[in-house]
């Protein structure tokens, strides 16, 4: 195989492992990558789903107008395998960038998507630190019986990128003297997300303090030293959740077992877990990191993505007080048919004449700008059928059923809310509806269409041609 050959099925492997990775760990996700092996290459790019089209006169302007990128690369100094480099200069929006440069490629800078309900994007830094350094090992070692090896490692990295992130930014606050592993702190989170207690799922707060700082905390309870329920024991520590369950009281652990209970804030340095049920967040200091559901991490901070409402509202002619209520009314609704894990319809109605819907209709319609009626709004989002707004802020009816005839986009594994949904707004202008599914996807339905569908793009199967120069792909 020619050397050629072999770099460019070793692109494709990473590629399409952190592809792979990264589509489970957010949304779909697509990946591209700039690079030059030597000094004196030409700058190729591999951007097979054009994740970058749209970003082209700033690429262009940073990699063909100036010589900037070259700065600061020694190729010949074999000291380091890889150093990562932050490229300020080249923040593209909607994008998340990782250049490094190595004894084995000059230069490589890799991008993928910065998808709106993301959490942190420092999970999906190191994993593209981690692409960088197995590309520049790859290069090196021209292992041919280890090609597509370093693919299926960035397929399963999920764990290890929320790890490597959390250990560098408390190395980075506190130095290199720490006792706590974050490891094994994982690896518990995703044991007691998991285990019931009665049929119920985990509530509660559990928070990870280094070792030194113990002593400093004012307890509530503290248990004897031989007597701490060990962090591995994941059906005690959920039972022992119970006792911090719906209170800002927390279980309070040094990373191996659990010490006592104490109401105390985060510090810089502490690792926090908030269990929600089925679901939960993990936080370093006040920093969201990451969320956690079915015993594995991703990136979603289940917040419902309101983008596409909040653009149709722009278009409507409503004064802001009243486009902000109508929105965060939306989102109240929302967030609490979440997290009591119950779907909903909700049908925002932007006609002068409200559209006639057949279901519970009530004397006088009800004001939603009084706290109390908004309250009691909520709370019909859990009977059958939909809920339906109008722009006058006034709820004009519940339990509506929605009808309409067949329309090309219906998807049987949706279920009937969602189809139903998609035939009535197909037939009614000028409205928009919101499906909340009961494991918590919110569609934004308009026309017929869904705002929010997410588009499936092509499989790709090899990497057969060198990637063309980024001259040659910035005069297409």
């Amino acid at each position: 195989m020619s050397s050629e050959s072999f770099a460019n099925l070793c692109i494709f492997h990473i590629m399409d492992g952190l592809r792979d990775g990264l589509s489970h760990f957010s949304s779909n996700s697509r990946t591209a990558l700039i690079y030059a092996v030597t000094p004196d290459d030409p700058l190729r790019i591999y951007d097979p789903q054009d994740l970058l089209r749209e970003h082209q006169p700033k690429l262009k302007e940073y990699y063909l107008d100036s010589e900037d990128w070259r700065k600061g690369g020694n190729h010949d100094d074999n000291t380091k395998l890889i150093e990562v480099v932050r490229t300020k200069d080249l923040a593209l929006a909607g994008l998340i960038t990782c250049s490094a440069r190595s004894s084995s490629i000059f230069y490589q800078c890799w991008f993928t998507e910065q998808h709106p309900d993301m959490c942190s994007i420092g999970p999906t830094e190191s994993w593209m630190e981690y692409a960088a350094l197995l590309l520049s090992q790859d290069f090196a070692t021209q292992n041919i019986l280890r090609i597509d090896s370093s693919g299926h490692l960035l397929r399963e990295y999920s764990t290890h990128a929320v790890r490597d992130y959390i250990v560098d930014q408390r190395n980075r606050i506190m130095g290199w003297d720490t006792q706590l592993r974050v490891y094994p702190i994982l690896d518990s989170v995703l044991g007691i997300s998991k285990t019931r207690e009665e049929g119920a799922w985990a509530r509660g707060e559990l928070i990870f303090i280094e070792p030194s700082e113990l002593d400093s905390i004012k307890y509530m309870a503290k248990f004897p030293e031989n007597e701490r329920p060990s962090l591995k024991n994941h059906k005690h520590v959920r039972k022992l959740l119970q006792s911090v369950e719906s209170s800002s009281r927390k279980l309070v652990s040094d990373g191996k077992c659990i010490v006592g209970i104490a109401a105390i804030p985060p510090t810089n340095n502490s690792i926090s877990v908030q269990f929600k049920g089925d679901w939960g967040m993990v936080y370093l200091g006040t920093e969201t990191i990451c969320s956690f559901a079915d015993a594995k991490f991703s990136s979603t901070n289940y917040k419902p993505n309101l983008v596409h409402l909040e653009e149709f509202l722009l278009e409507q002619d409503l004064s802001a007080d009243t486009r902000h209520s109508l929105f965060q009314l939306v989102t109240q609704m929302i967030t609490t048919a979440n997290h009591r894990s119950h779907g909903c319809t909700l049908v925002i109605d932007f006609n002068d004449d409200p559209v006639t819907i057949a279901g519970q209709t009530i004397e006088a319609p009800l004001n939603l700008r009084e706290p109390e009626i908004r309250g009691l709004a909520r709370s019909l989002t859990r009977l059958d059928g939909a809920v339906h707004i109008c722009k006058d802020l006034k709820l004009h009816g519940f339990a509506c059923l929605l009808d309409g005839k067949a329309v090309s986009g219906e998807n049987r594994a949706r279920g009937a809310r969602f189809n139903s949904a998609l035939r009535f707004t197909a037939e009614h202008d000028n409205l928009i509806v919101i499906v909340v599914s009961s494991d918590k996807p919110v569609s934004i339905i308009q026309r017929g269409v869904e705002l929010t569908a997410v588009c499936e793009w092509k499989q790709l199967f090899a990497c057969v041609t060198t990637p063309p120069t980024f001259k040659d792909w910035n005069m297409e």
